[in-house]
This record gives structure tokens, sequence and C-alpha cells, in this order.
């Protein structure tokens, strides 16, 4: 039995009665999770607080339900870890908490409210003040809609890292803050913030040479992306070294079709050294690239691979909305991100969305199933689901936003297709025969999701707890219908 886990499991179950949560309070070898449950009682924090184990405090101060008075009393805590979590979980709490916590001596405290939203604005325009710059760089990064005096005070910081994260490419938060038009000239001038400084610049003929001969890859990056981009600078940066570079030359409107080809040819080419020595590596060995294990592969050819599966992956994310301005000429374009683009567009006539619900792509036709999804019949759907084919690990399936009718979801049940048994469980009326088939279910992500149906039957339950796939135990520990002579008995197995 995988005992930790059953008992974290316990320690998140709704339905354990206070007395058995009073028990856990002396589990040693977790994260403290029973001290994140919304019902505890004033004594029971206050019983927390006196044991002083760091993962049950620190996980209090995590709980957003915790009482005013609590947190105020954590916030004088010596560890400086549990006043970090008060911060990361500060929503809804008063302002004297956040008082307390702005004149914290740890920095990474006030960075934590430096990233808050739910920091009061009069409190976080202060941090642009802070001592740490690296305070001062959160409240750049995250606080876009800072008020104009902060983001003056932040752009003209001294020190550069700072200036960095106030003008960048890339922010914690959006909208992208717009810096003042009469700082964008130093901005520009300024190493750290220059290509930052670009999307804002008035492009004139000989800022826009100087840009393009920037050693600053981001630099030339943002300058291929900007509107007032010369016809011979576009040329020379589609065959820039950086495919990221030309990758943007390629997502733009007044872009050759040739060239466009040329670049897009140029990205998805084959194989290269680097990936035939990780693929041999991996065979012979079961190990991942090694760059030491080949002498000619040296640091800057490793810079260009890395440079080339970001580009090949901006590639696949590629949003055009000037492609769904106007998608007909791009239904049928041999761009995978033109076709996504041109499926997101309001202005497809019918024949079209269905040419694009069949597109040999998923996520085309994934693309195409969420603009018209009040027009996806449950057979469409559960196609598109079923031919999922995501390009990188995400939790997101086509399910979750075009639900399936019950009917569908109780036939998956016994469907071939582990994954797709697995939608049979968002059933809630799903027939206990079926759950309790499910919950024998060969493949674990089946009985992981079966084990916190509400009507699993508790014996079901029971033999869950001892299954050999650690989150399938800890699943259906946590499941309220879990019997409480069970409770009881994993409690004194784990010796509490």
């Amino acid at each position: 039995m995988h005992l930790h886990a059953v008992v974290e499991g316990l320690a998140a179950n709704t339905a354990l009665p206070s007395a058995l949560v009073r028990r856990l309070f002396g589990h040693r070898r977790g994260r403290g999770t029973v001290a994140r449950r919304q019902d505890l009682s004033e004594d029971m924090i206050a019983e927390i607080i006196a044991r002083d184990d760091f993962w049950l405090t620190h996980s209090l101060a995590l709980n957003r339900s915790l009482p005013p008075a609590f947190r105020l009393a954590l916030a004088g805590h010596p560890d400086p870890g549990i006043r970090r979590a008060l911060a990361v979980a500060a929503d809804g709490a008063p302002r004297e908490l956040f008082t307390a916590l702005l004149e914290d001596p740890d920095p990474q405290v006030r960075e934590e409210l430096a990233e808050s939203d739910h920091t009061p604005e009069d409190l976080r325009a202060r941090l642009a003040a802070d001592a740490d710059p690296k305070v001062r760089t959160a409240l750049a990064q995250w606080w876009t809609t800072a008020p104009e005096h902060v983001r003056r005070l932040l752009l003209t910081d001294p020190d550069e890292s700072v200036r960095a994260g106030a003008c960048a490419t890339y922010f914690r938060r959006i909208p992208h803050p717009v810096p003042p038009a009469d700082l964008v000239p130093a901005l520009l001038a300024d190493p750290v913030t220059r290509a930052g400084a670009v999307r804002h610049s008035t492009l004139d003929t000989a800022t826009a040479h100087r840009l393009a001969d920037d050693p600053d890859d981001e630099v030339r990056k943002e300058l291929a992306e900007h509107p007032a981009l010369p016809p011979e600078l576009r040329d020379r940066l589609a065959t820039d070294a950086n495919p990221r570079v030309a990758l943007r030359i390629f997502a733009r409107q007044d872009t050759p079709e040739p060239t466009r080809s040329a670049i897009h040819a140029r990205i998805l080419s084959g194989l290269s050294p680097l990936h035939r020595l990780a693929a041999d590596q991996d065979q012979d060995q079961g190990q991942g690239l090694d760059p030491d294990l080949d002498p000619d592969v040296d640091d800057a050819a490793l810079e260009r691979e890395i440079m080339g599966e970001i580009a090949r992956a901006e590639l696949w994310a590629l949003h055009l909305p000037w492609v769904a301005a106007d998608p007909l000429p791009h239904v049928d374009s041999p761009y995978v991100c033109f076709r996504v683009s041109a499926a997101w567009s309001e202005h497809l006539p019918p024949h079209l969305v269905a040419r694009l619900l069949h597109d040999e792509e998923s996520s085309v036709r994934e693309a195409m199933a969420l603009r018209a999804r009040d027009h996806i019949d449950p057979d469409t759907a559960e196609r598109i689901d079923r031919t999922h084919r995501p390009q990188k690990p995400v939790r997101w399936r086509p399910a979750d936003d075009l639900p399936l009718p019950a009917d569908v979801l109780r036939r998956l049940a016994t469907d071939p297709d582990a994954r797709m048994r697995q939608l049979a469980p968002r059933d809630p009326d799903l027939p206990v025969e079926s759950l309790s088939r499910l919950a024998a279910d060969p493949d674990h992500t089946v009985r992981r999701l079966v084990a916190a149906h509400p009507r699993l039957p508790a014996e079901d339950l029971t033999r869950l707890v001892a299954d050999p796939a650690e989150s399938v135990a800890a699943a259906a520990a946590a499941h309220p219908g879990l019997p409480r002579t069970e409770m009881h008995r994993l409690l004194a197995l784990a010796g509490l």
C-alpha cells in the first residue's frame, strides 16, 4: 500500500471527521495537506501553530480561508518561508497584513507582494523604490498596468535588470505595457531595453538598418515584426542565422510567398546532426542528448539546435490575426498555422467549416470545432477528441470544451482505447456496474478518474486505496464515500 499517498488523500477528504483530522496533525512525512482544509476550527488552527512543524505551518499560511487574526500572527513568524507563503495566498487578507509584509526583511516576501494583483495599489507602488532590485524587477514584470509614474521609475531605474524587466519582449501579465513616448529614444539606445523598445519606436531608415545589424537576436526578432520594416531588410532578415528571427518574417502579411515557403521549409527541415546523435544515444544507451559524448557537438551547435526547436514550437503556436480577418484564401494553405488561424475566423461559410473540421491536422480540426461548437454534433465531438494529437503534453482535451452526452459516455466505458474510457466517469449517473468495471480497469489513469466518481461503491473504494498506482490510492482515500471504518484503519496503519 502507498500509505503516505493514502494519508495525504485522507487529509483532503471533505468527509473526514474532525477527530480524525486532528490525528493527521501528527503526520510528518507529508507536506501538511491537512492544514489546507477549509473546515479547520480556531482551536485546530492554534494547535497547528503550536506544533511548530514547518510543512504544517506552511500549508496553513497558504490556506486562503485562514481567519485574519491568524494571518497577522503568522506575519511575525521567524521562518521567511512561512511569511512567503502568507504573501502568496494573501488575496482577501486585511490591509494590515500587506502593510506588515511590505516591511518584511526577506526580499522574497516583498517579491511575492510585487507579483500579486491583490496587493493594494498604493502599497504596491511603494515597491518601485524597494532597496532590492529583484523586488523592483518583479514589480516591472508583473504589474503591467501600473500607473505611469511607477512605470517611469522602473524604466529609468539605475539597475539594468530592473530596466530590462520594465521594457521587455515578454511580461508575466497582459496587456503589454506601452512606455511613455518621450522615453522611447533612450530605451532604444540602452542595450538592455532596446529589444523591448523596438515595437514602440517610430522606425526611420537609419534606425532600421542599425537595428538589423544588432548582435542581439531579440532586437532583430522584434525588428522583423515592425510594421514599418523596409522590404530590403525584410528580405535580409528572412535569412537571419537565428530561425526565430526568420519566423517573424514568415508571419508577416507583406512577405512574398516564395520567401515564406523557404522559411517554412528551413524551420521544418529534417533531423539535424544533434537530433541524430540523440536518437543514437537513446537507442544505444537509453539516455538523452549529452554533448559530452561527442566532441563534434560544440556549444554553438547546441545553441543553434535549441533555437531551431524553439522556432518549431513557435511556428506550431503561431496565431495570425490578419489571416483570421481574411480567411478564405488560407483554408487550403500548406501551413498548418495559417489553417488554424483561418479556423478562428468568424467569417467562414458552412462548407469551409466542414472542410476544416476534417483537416488532416488535429490542431486545425480542434480550432474549428471550438469556434463552431454550437454546430458540433456528438459524433463530430467524439471524432475530434478521439483524434486529438497535441504537439506537446497538455492536460486539456477537446471533450473539456465539447462535452459528450451521457449515452456516448456510457458507450465509451467499454471502448478499446483507455484514453476514451477516461471520459466515461464524466457521466454523473454512470451505472454502478460500469463504475465497478472501470474501477478494475487495467489502465491506472482510468482507475484514478473513476476513484473520484460520487457513485462509486464503498467496496470498490476500499479496494482502490490499496491500488498499485499511487495516484489511484490517493484519489480513493480522498473520496467522501470512503467508509469511516476504513478511515480509522488507514490512520491506524500509519501510526496516527
